[in-house]
């Protein structure tokens, strides 16, 4: 059944409550009237971006990935601590002595959302279509422990030699080309998930393309979602199918696109929204609420310089390391967002990834030197106009329409302006799914991208700046860069100290080169009321998870 959250007709009743009714009947999430007991388990959340993929295949965004973590299932989810646990599995996996083999025994209870039961086959075929060069997956390169994997990317083996088996409906072995330290938390990832083979045939190019056509094994099914990038309501329909259907609590998620705080605080206050995100002046006066609540992420935004044409100016040492000087970070965290973002100081965000030998948090050993400093700014701002034959630069800022990333942008663009002398930032502000279109084809000057950690584990971001992977985010290269990686990958990949030495060495490299410039890592502030209860939030990975989640 399609359910659809009206925000009108809520936002309405809010300001005419007369108009709307009242008594004991409550208005549903189709808009109609209704008992209070049907609606007592319904979350009502605000988000600040439409949804750009409903394809597990496909997605590589937050608002994405969070949709697909709650409507599908992997072989394991993130639990409370952020641990991996069993999930479509039975238990945790079997692996071979040289960490090169896992065997799964899959849960035989677990179930698609047509009755069709979950087998091995799925799991075969969600990873084989991720890793298709066919399919254009951006997220395909977390696939490269696979065996095969990334000769199958590259077209130079069949997606048939992924290493990946269905031993039987329910046993399912994967082999690794590398034993890899973070394996568990890769398999509790939404690019990770199983897809089912004859949907995927029978919808073709319209698989995913709105709810109806997909099916889902998670604790919710998805609902009312009419197309990539442009639908603003949608919701998660609890799966009564699902294997542990009896501890999902919530019957109804509504979810709506608030890009601007004012608009969310405001249907927070009249009840319409259980859920918003609030930034700038709006978190800071708010941050008194009892119902205010800071979600930390694992999230660091960076501006991407481009640096693909041979005559980029963005190619200038100088040039890059002047703009970065010129952003006062502190002032920008506190006075622009003031939502718990923490300015940053290296590409890592902090909190996340810790030293195996003294457990000293990799930011602290890392100690790179993003300090704000206008003189030291204009100096290389003048070392490069020289070394460029220019007086002054032209550029487009490239960056999304959601108040917070509007607002940074803007911070930025007057900080470059106003310490580079010459210096002029064109900003241009778009829908995410048109800034992600157009920062994965190199159409930018400089971009406000942003990245969240796939797991916890430097690497999820520091892989991101390797030659081979560096497309969307400058096309910044480093021969030496790119050998501490692949030595962290492979030679390192069993030695937990040789290979943290190799990431804190790959870091300096990219810092000192300022490959990329970063910004802050986020938090988001939110306005969530009380009667919401037992919300997960994951710093790395899918951020939200609401299978535990409920209404008090």
């Amino acid at each position: 059944m399609k359910k659809r959250f009206l925000l009108g007709t809520l936002f309405s009743c809010t300001v005419l409550l007369a108009a709307c009714g009242g008594g004991d009947q409550t208005t549903d999430s189709t808009g109609t009237e209704g008992n209070a007991s049907n609606s007592e388990q319904v979350f009502n959340v605000a988000v600040p971006q439409e949804m750009p993929s409903a394809d597990l295949s496909i997605a590589r965004d937050t608002i994405s990935f969070t949709a697909l973590n709650n409507v599908y299932e992997g072989l394991y989810r993130l639990d409370a601590d952020n641990k991996p646990i069993p999930a479509g599995a039975a238990e945790m996996a079997e692996i071979s002595e040289d960490g090169l083999t896992y065997t799964f025994h899959l849960r035989e209870d677990a179930v698609w959302s047509n009755g069709e039961p979950v087998t091995a086959d799925d799991y075969v075929t969600g990873w084989q279509r991720t890793v298709d060069p066919k399919t254009a997956s951006e997220y395909a390169y977390l696939y490269a422990p696979v065996a095969n994997a990334e000769k199958i990317t590259a077209g130079e083996a069949d997606v048939s030699e992924l290493g990946i088996e269905a031993v039987s409906d329910y046993e399912l072995k994967v082999t690794l080309d590398v034993a890899t330290p973070y394996f568990d938390y890769l398999l509790a990832f939404p690019s990770f998930f199983p897809q089912n083979k004859a949907i995927v045939e029978e919808k073709g190019d319209n698989y995913a393309q709105t709810s109806d056509d997909a099916i889902y094994n998670g604790p919710f099914v998805l609902t009312g979602f009419d197309g990539p990038g442009v639908d603003t309501e949608w919701g998660y329909e609890k799966n009564d199918d699902y294997w542990d259907a009896e501890n999902v609590k919530l019957e109804q998620i509504n979810v709506t696109v608030v890009k601007e705080s004012a608009t969310g605080l405001n249907l927070f206050q009249d009840g319409a929204l259980d859920d918003v995100t609030l930034s700038g002046e709006l978190a800071q006066q708010n941050a008194s609420n009892p119902d205010y609540v800071v979600d930390k992420e694992s999230r660091t935004s960076y501006l991407a310089l481009n640096q693909e044409a041979s005559d980029s100016p963005f190619r200038n040492i100088n040039l890059r390391k002047a703009i970065s000087y010129a952003i006062d970070r502190e002032s920008m965290v506190k006075q622009v967002l003031g939502d718990g973002s923490v300015a940053s100081t290296t590409i890592i965000p902090e909190g996340m990834s810790f030293d195996p030998d003294n457990n000293k948090d990799f930011v602290e050993e890392a100690a790179a030197d993003l300090s704000y400093d206008p003189e030291k700014a204009k100096e290389y701002w003048e070392k490069a106009k020289s070394e460029l034959g220019i007086d002054s630069l032209e550029v487009e800022f490239l960056a999304d329409d959601t108040d917070s990333v509007r607002a940074v942008s803007q911070y930025v663009q007057g900080a470059l302006q106003e310490t580079l002398d010459g210096f002029t930032v064109k900003l241009s502000v778009v829908p995410i799914s048109v800034r992600l279109d157009r920062q994965q084809q190199e159409d930018y000057d400089i971009v406000m991208g942003g990245w969240g950690a796939d797991y916890a584990d430097p690497s999820t971001f520091l892989d991101l700046f390797t030659t081979e992977k560096s497309t969307g985010r400058g096309k910044w290269s480093n021969a030496e860069y790119d050998a501490l990686m692949k030595e962290a990958a492979t030679t390192n990949a069993t030695d937990p100290s040789a290979r943290w030495k190799n990431m804190l060495d790959a870091e300096k490299i990219l810092m000192d080169d300022m490959g990329v410039v970063p910004v802050y890592q986020q938090a988001s502030g939110h306005l969530r009321a009380e009667k919401i209860q037992d919300v997960v939030v994951h710093g790395a990975g899918a951020s939200y998870d609401y299978k535990w989640a409920s209404v008090k």
